[in-house]
């Protein structure tokens, strides 16, 4: 479904991404670990269309969409659930929720698609006329998770979504994302929390310095020596 061929890409003339290549596959759980700094959240941002891309190219469902501006990336079907949720704060719950419809192909179900998100979120549905800015931390990502729904993608991108979070709050984080696989949607997702993304993950790439070092399956991954020191401190 979606490939990055050679990608590059950064801030202020400065590359973060050295030739990254990697493959997700429909249908599954794709994870990108690695240490801070190292191109995660880059890696995310330049398939987006939130920064350029320098060389290299970004191929999704067969057509070329590096280059497009961010909204145009969102009418591909590709949506961004972003660090630290990035929520309009005095806003209501339902408007923010509603924002995620915005694009044409989504407006005409969006009434639709609200229940569809309420049934697996119930908890916003006691919350839809409170501002967003009120609600917890964990209430919060459970609005930021839903708001991209309600673009009906293909694949959704997640970048940190249990950071903050209590254990929990984590381990639901993780049995939503385990729903929307199960909704047909493919997901790609970046999380410090290593071990439980690669429990879900049917594919894994290890990204240090802005380069891809390692790629297996997310169980084999959990059994590799570098990524067990490195990452899981055993």
């Amino acid at each position: 479904m979606l490939k990055l061929y050679n990608v590059r890409a950064g801030y202020s003339k400065v590359n973060i991404l050295n030739d990254v290549s990697f493959n997700v596959a429909e249908g599954q759980v794709v994870t990108i670990i690695g240490a801070n700094g190292a191109g995660k959240t880059t890696t995310l941002c330049a398939i987006s269309g939130r920064i350029p891309i320098t060389s290299g190219k970004v191929v999704f469902d067969g057509e070329v969409i590096s280059g497009l501006p961010a909204h145009e990336v969102v009418n591909r079907g590709i949506t961004l659930v972003p660090e630290a949720r990035q929520l309009f704060p005095f806003m209501s719950v339902l408007d923010n929720l509603m924002l995620g419809a915005f694009k044409p192909s989504a407006r005409d179900k969006a009434a639709e698609r609200l229940e569809e998100v309420l049934q697996l979120f119930p908890r916003l549905k006691e919350r839809l006329k409170l501002q967003a800015g009120v609600l917890s931390g964990g209430e919060q990502q459970m609005v930021a998770i839903a708001r991209g729904l309600m673009a009906n993608p293909k694949l959704m991108m997640f970048d940190e979504p249990s950071l903050g979070l209590s254990p929990l709050l984590v381990k639901q984080v993780f049995e939503i994302i385990d729903k929307i696989v199960s909704l047909g949607k493919t997901v790609l997702i970046v999380e410090q929390n290593v071990f439980h993304t690669l429990k879900i993950a049917n594919r894994g790439y290890v990204i240090e310095n802005g380069q891809i070092v390692l790629e297996d399956t997310g169980e084999a991954l959990l059994k590799n020596p570098h990524v067990r020191t490195a990452y899981l401190g055993i």
